[in-house]
């Protein structure tokens, strides 16, 4: 089969919609498919481009057997509304633009968070005459609103109204999770479409591993028992709430919270530590793919922290599969929903109540002064992290995709 596959996100940048497209579209390759994402120079979070990258009008290059069409875009840092939709939109309009002139797939299929990418996937079906995936990464525009990025307003309700619009054109929608699905068809949106395929890990990647020790030596970590957060630091993500915690557990020098990676909050959150003097906060800057398995090594307990909203009880984020690959407990802050249901099936950590700082140290505490719990929750974790794998997830996608497309010849 030939795919045609618009991402906004992707290798090198580290992200959940970057790493999940990329791994599966590794299998697809590998088993055969003819796999072209179509995306944009890197620059993802900061709005930066990365060293080695140009923001041209269209490179080509090729990465693990998949091949990769780059468009010129308006960058912009992941906050805010204005500069974020505008790079939204000029990815929509260049990668629209570019695949017009790629050879004719079998299937065009898209990605979200951002939707606007599912309108240049959906525009691009019609137009070749080619069958259209959606897949829901994110409920957006309802997820921007949650964040506080943008307010209930005319234009939203016509962001909702073309939301729809996709859902119902597609000829497929792949949902990251049940509730996903359960959201679309409460909103009228036919079952029998929705393929729910739930996030994964390659564990082949990942594993336990001792502490990577220049790593803990250039962060200040060895010896120290580390809840590491690894991801990005958005609106998402209410990480002033992990300060909180850090603040009320001072009195303990050797626990330390490591915040890894990058995103629109960073700089405040690195100002912020440094005004109360919270020498238990470290921070790494975001790392290449190939380190992270290093980064995680430098953790004790894996952190999962999500803002305290609806929308984000419907999310499973990816790094818990990756903690799970390294054999590390995890410990989730979010509102108590499928993810946290994964957790307490899989008896792979603890959950507590999103933005709760005092719920989140006391069980910092605990998992501290209870190490054979923290040895318990480990082994549990890592058991279960094969029944998340990115091959099933793959295998299932693709079967999404062949069912909609037919198979190549």
């Amino acid at each position: 089969m030939k795919i045609l596959f618009l991402t906004e996100n992707f290798p090198p940048e580290t992200n959940a919609a970057a790493t999940r497209v990329y791994e599966r579209a590794c299998y697809w390759a590998k088993w055969g498919h003819e796999v072209t994402i179509l995306t944009c120079a890197p620059n993802f979070p900061e709005g930066r481009l990365y060293d080695g990258y140009r923001n041209s009008w269209r490179s080509v290059e090729e990465m693990d057997g998949l091949r990769i069409v780059r468009v010129k875009t308006y960058m912009a840092a992941n906050r805010g509304t204005v500069k974020r939709m505008l790079d939204f939109l000029s990815f929509m309009v260049s990668a629209f633009g570019a695949g017009l002139f790629e050879r004719r797939p079998d299937i065009i299929a898209a990605t979200s968070p951002q939707f606007f990418a599912a309108v240049g996937g959906w525009a691009l079906g019609a137009v070749r005459r080619v069958p259209f995936v959606f897949e829901l990464g994110d409920l957006w525009p309802a997820s921007i609103v949650a964040v506080g990025a943008m307010r209930p307003s005319l234009g939203l309700r016509l962001m909702e109204k073309l939301e729809l619009f996709l859902y119902r054109r597609a000829a497929a929608v792949v949902a990251l999770t049940h509730a996903f699905k359960q959201n679309l068809v409460e909103r009228g949106i036919d079952a029998d479409k929705i393929n729910v395929v739930i996030n994964g890990v390659d564990t082949w990647r990942y594993g336990p591993r001792e502490r990577d020790t220049d790593l803990a030596t250039e962060t200040g970590l060895a010896g120290k028992f580390v809840v590491g957060y690894v991801g990005t630091h958005g609106m998402a993500h209410a990480l002033s709430n992990v300060l909180d915690a850090a603040e009320q557990l001072a009195d303990t020098p050797a626990i330390a919270f490591l915040l890894a990676g990058g995103g629109a909050e960073r700089d405040d959150l690195v100002a912020e530590a440094k005004r109360r003097g919270l020498e238990n906060v470290i921070f790494l800057e975001r790392q290449p793919k190939d380190r992270m398995p290093a980064v995680w090594s430098l953790c004790d307990v894996a952190l999962v922290h999500l803002k305290n909203s609806d929308v984000f009880r419907d999310v499973i984020p990816s790094k818990m599969f990756e903690a799970m690959a390294m054999g590390l407990p995890v410990l989730m802050a979010s509102p108590a929903g499928e993810a946290s249901e994964i957790l307490e099936k899989d008896d792979a950590g603890l959950h507590v109540p999103a933005e709760d700082p005092a719920a989140l140290a006391d069980a910092v505490r605990r998992l501290h002064q209870e190490p054979s719990e923290l040895k318990r929750l480990a082994a549990a974790s890592l058991a279960a992290a094969p029944s998340h794998s990115r091959e099933a997830q793959a295998r299932d996608m693709m079967a999404a995709l062949q069912r909609v497309g037919g198979e190549a010849s």
